[in-house]
């Protein structure tokens, strides 16, 4: 059974330098002709599983009018969902107003993922958006007002214009809105952005690391469980969205660019509106193998790492006769504990390395 479901709005009224998601310029027309392509696309797909989560994403999904909201979530309303579902909105301060909030709580929306990105002037200027610390104390005090009690804040750090103390400063903001949950990203300068077209190039790796066991730091010490790389939680609210990918379970993905894992096929839809909902730009039939692999490349960001049980029930087969790990355990570079695999925290920063290794020692049955 399918437990997750990823909706894709393209739409933005601007563009932030760093961006590579896959967007346009808001256009009521186009809005219009995109959400009935959606639905189209929806009711071809989607097989009637209860779903846990729902994750509208984007894009700006608030950058939609009302009743461009409620004709997506009209949408959303024939999706079968369990009694406990997460149901997250990513929001942009900017455009989000208390009848988008009213209509997202009448349809079920119970979870809201903003960004903050920084509120520091010279890096809100450097992405190319425009808000202050006000409009986020205010947003969030109406949206607490109105029942949402699971609110995620994205900051993104490693700006080149950036000091560790606006680091620390956006980390002191952050904190003092008291939300559930917080997602940290260090800034990659991706092809087709605007940052890199201007040839922005990014700060060192030492700095960068410096940024990033400050975050992890500082969040700690507030009582915010690092429970993956980049994220952290309160107590209970860990994102169960993003647990999926992680946990590489499958889930549904529709819209513009969205990515599906779906009855053993990775797959991505077209960026082209024109083309969509018909063109796919990937798929990606896994074996074996493949979903071993992913099975590696995700649980390996959790503090839980990779379950035995789990692993043996999923493949049929001892994590042990797959990868060669005893070594790199020894080393350090890896834990074994509670009957599972790890990398400990103080070695997340190079888990890209020491990921390549550990599935460099895959064992060929």
């Amino acid at each position: 059974m399918i437990k997750s479901c990823y909706i894709h709005i393209p739409f933005c009224q601007t563009i932030c330098s760093y961006c590579d998601f896959c967007k346009q310029f808001y256009d009521s027309k186009k809005v219009k002709t995109y959400l009935e392509k959606l639905l189209q696309e929806i009711q071809r797909e989607y097989q009637g599983d209860v779903l846990s989560t729902i994750y509208i994403g984007g894009g700006t999904p608030t950058c939609l009018e009302l009743d461009e909201l409620e004709f997506l979530f009209q949408i959303t309303d024939d999706l079968q969902k369990s009694s406990s579902i997460e149901f997250t909105m990513e929001a942009n301060i900017e455009t989000l107003t208390k009848e988008k909030l009213m209509c997202m709580k009448k349809h079920g929306v119970n979870r809201l993922s903003i960004g903050v990105e920084s509120v520091q002037v010279h890096a809100v200027s450097f992405m190319e958006r425009n808000h202050k610390k006000e409009d986020f104390i205010e947003k969030i005090r109406l949206a607490r007002e109105l029942g949402f009690s699971n609110i995620n804040l994205d900051l993104i750090y490693a700006l080149p214009i950036e000091t560790i103390e606006d680091l620390k400063n956006d980390l002191t903001f952050i904190l003092s809105l008291d939300v559930e949950h917080i997602s940290t990203y260090s800034l990659m300068i991706e092809d087709h952005t605007k940052l890199k077209i201007h040839h922005v190039e990014p700060i060192s790796d030492v700095i960068d690391q410096e940024m990033y066991e400050m975050i992890i730091r500082l969040l700690k010490n507030n009582h915010y469980q690092h429970y993956e790389i980049s994220n952290f939680a309160k107590e209970g609210f860990q994102s169960t969205h993003n647990l999926c990918y992680w946990h590489n379970e499958e889930y549904y993905g529709f819209g513009l660019g969205a990515a599906s894992y779906l009855h053993g096929v990775r797959s991505c839809n077209t960026r082209s509106l024109v083309h969509y909902p018909s063109k796919k730009i990937e798929e990606e039939l896994l074996s074996e193998d493949d979903r071993m692999e992913y099975e590696v490349l995700l649980n390996l960001r959790l503090r839980e790492g990779i379950s035995f049980p789990a692993f043996k029930e999923k493949y049929g087969r001892e994590f042990k006769d797959c990868y060669d790990y005893e070594k790199m355990v020894k080393d350090g570079w890896l834990q074994e504990e509670n009957n599972s695999l790890s990398i400990p925290e103080h070695f997340w920063y190079v888990s890209n390395e020491i990921l390549v290794k550990l599935l460099q020692n895959k064992i060929d049955l």
